[in-house]
């Protein structure tokens, strides 16, 4: 196209139906001979959103690049945005001072970037997610100027080898892990780090076609009806050590070093997730501040994000992935980006993270900015995710590494089991206070369940129980009404107990999937039916307390601005 000299052009979107002259910066390309792009002589930032919604990308990065935008204008820039989701924030034609409503692909970029030609300060690539990102390399070979975080480490934080390097550089610990291009070699890998492993292919987002392979039988079976084989030399599969038990953290991180590693990082919020690791971090409840982690091991953690930052020189937002087994803390992962939980730590700090880093990317140092770490202000913030499981009858209802939620809420509270109750009355969920609760679990969480049943029947409720649950409660002193299962034929079943209105709760940590299974049938029919359910040990137990909570009737609204006012907003924590 380019060789025969079609060169792209850009129209004005009429928002004033032909009435009167529309004067929004609100633009389209085509190929046409006139060009209605008004020009300015103020130094243009480019914004690249995040496209459409989707799992795994939502409006979670739509709030950083409008952050972005606000943060340009107020420095004096002109704000370009390039997105093509109509049903987002950043396209509002206010938002910006120029809106390129474009598909996020190499080509259309750039035909943006030429038309705004030697008017640019740079481009940012870390707040729109991962689609934005992957067009780095391109946008770096036609010789755009990226601001932030360089590509360089960009690619050391995504490149399985060199990853490992900088881990080992920096003398941290991170699960056994390998890069198989063959099933032979995937077998290999994981004799090698041991089972059970967590796979899943290169280059997806929101965690797709990751999957735990508890053996090498479920691992051959993942690699011969999930995965592609002949592409495997241009796509090939991940494989790490799966760290069963484990609990899982998120660390964002705001910095501004810059090449030569001067600057300096801050940690924005270390979040405890409540699902053990296995569960994808996007459909995870998380909680700020943390509960169950010693204090210096929070301090190692933070030590740890603020390291990981200053090796990869980073000027914009991070994202490290952690998980603590046996008081060893392990890197799961780091994005040298914005995370979908940006927002969620912004309003539960009272403080603009995005648009700080947006302004350290532009130059304003950190230091210039007078950003510091926001200490702890004495409430809890949790984050619960939100599911489409009721537009959808009969899927079956179960976590995992592959992410399924689309959105999330925040509930705040100065107790940690209201603040759990009021984000799980946000995201849909409504505890019983009273009636009869279904509880079956896999052999590995019927412990866990022992407080949780004492727990139930102290508040009165009925529990009904599996024979294997069932016979472990007994020996602990309780006494469950056991249900026969599905597949033995005997009637009333637990689905009877639930169509007929008693079962108002159900817990089931599932083994095996899918809606042709007893466990499947049941999830299946508790989403159908509206019955809330459970599907963690750990979730289970943080059930009970927001149903005690519920039950005591000790909770209040409080606005959220009143709790964040309360914090000081310039006090550096002591590390």
């Amino acid at each position: 196209r380019l060789g025969a000299g079609v060169k792209a052009t850009f129209k004005t979107v009429d928002t004033c139906g032909a009435e009167f002259e529309a004067e929004t910066p609100y633009h389209y390309s085509t190929y046409e001979d006139t060009d209605e792009v008004t020009p300015s002589d103020r130094r243009k930032v480019i914004i690249l959103g995040s496209g459409p919604n989707r799992i795994g990308q939502g409006i979670e990065f739509d709030y950083c690049c409008v952050h972005a935008a606000f943060s340009a204008r107020e420095l004096g820039h002109a704000a370009v945005m390039i997105n093509s989701n109509p049903e987002t924030v950043s396209t509002d034609y206010d938002t910006s001072d120029l809106l390129f409503f474009e598909p996020l692909t190499l080509e259309d970029v750039l035909n943006v970037t030429e038309k705004l030609g030697q008017d640019m300060m740079g481009t940012i690539v870390q707040f729109g997610g991962q689609t934005p990102l992957n067009l780095a390399h391109g946008l770096d070979l036609a010789g755009t100027p990226m601001l932030g975080t360089s590509l360089d480490a960009i690619d050391r934080a995504e490149d399985r080898d060199r990853f490992d390097q900088l881990l080992t550089k920096l003398d941290l610990r991170r699960p056994g892990s390998g890069i198989a291009r063959s099933i032979e070699q995937s077998v290999e890998i994981a004799k090698r780090i041991g089972y059970p492993v967590l796979v899943r292919p290169s280059y997806v987002l929101g965690g797709r076609g990751m999957e735990i392979c508890p053996d090498e039988k479920a691992l051959r079976h993942y690699m011969t009806t999930a995965v592609d084989a002949s592409g495997l030399d241009d796509a090939p599969i991940l494989i790490d050590q799966f760290l069963e038990a484990a609990t899982e953290l998120d660390v964002d991180v705001v910095a501004d070093f810059d090449a030569d590693g001067n600057g300096k990082a801050l940690v924005a919020a270390v979040m405890e997730h409540i699902e053990q690791a296995g569960v994808h971090s996007g459909d995870s409840t998380c909680m700020i501040p943390t509960a169950n982690i010693r204090p210096a091991l929070v301090q190692e953690i933070r030590a740890t994000a603020r390291k990981l930052a200053r090796e990869l020189r980073v000027c914009g937002l991070m994202n490290v992935q952690m998980a603590i087994k046996d008081e060893t803390v392990y890197i799961i992962e780091v994005n040298p980006r914005a995370s979908r939980t940006v927002p969620y730590v912004g309003k539960a700090k009272g403080t603009p993270w995005a648009s700080i880093a947006a302004k350290a990317m532009m130059g304003i140092t950190l230091e210039e900015q007078g950003a510091r770490e926001i200490p702890d202000a004495g409430f809890h913030a949790v984050k619960a995710p939100v599911f489409p499981f009721q537009k959808f009858p009969g899927v079956d209802f179960v976590l995992g590494p592959e992410m399924r939620s689309t959105g999330e809420v925040m509930g705040v509270d100065v107790s940690l089991p209201n603040a759990y109750l009021k984000a799980m009355l946000g995201a849909g969920t409504r505890f019983p206070t009273e009636g009869g609760v279904f509880v079956s679990v896999r052999d590995s969480d019927r412990d866990a369940m022992i407080p949780v049943a004492r727990s139930l029947m102290a508040m009165g409720f009925k529990v009904f129980t599996t024979k294997g649950t069932g016979e472990l409660l007994a020996r602990h002193g309780l006494r469950p009404k056991i249900l026969k299962k599905i597949q033995e034929g005997a009637r009333p079943n637990v689905i009877d107990l639930m169509q007929n209105n008693e079962i108002q709760l159900v817990i089931n940590t599932p083994t095996r999937t899918g809606w042709q299974t007893d466990e499947g049938r049941i999830r299946s029919t508790a989403v159908r039916l509206g019955i809330p359910m459970v599907t963690t040990a750990t979730a289970a137990l943080q059930a009970v307390h927001a149903i005690e909570a519920l039950k005591a009737g000790f909770w209040d609204v409080t606005a959220l601005q009143d709790l964040t006012s309360t914090s000081s907003k310039n006090e550096l924590v002591n590390t």
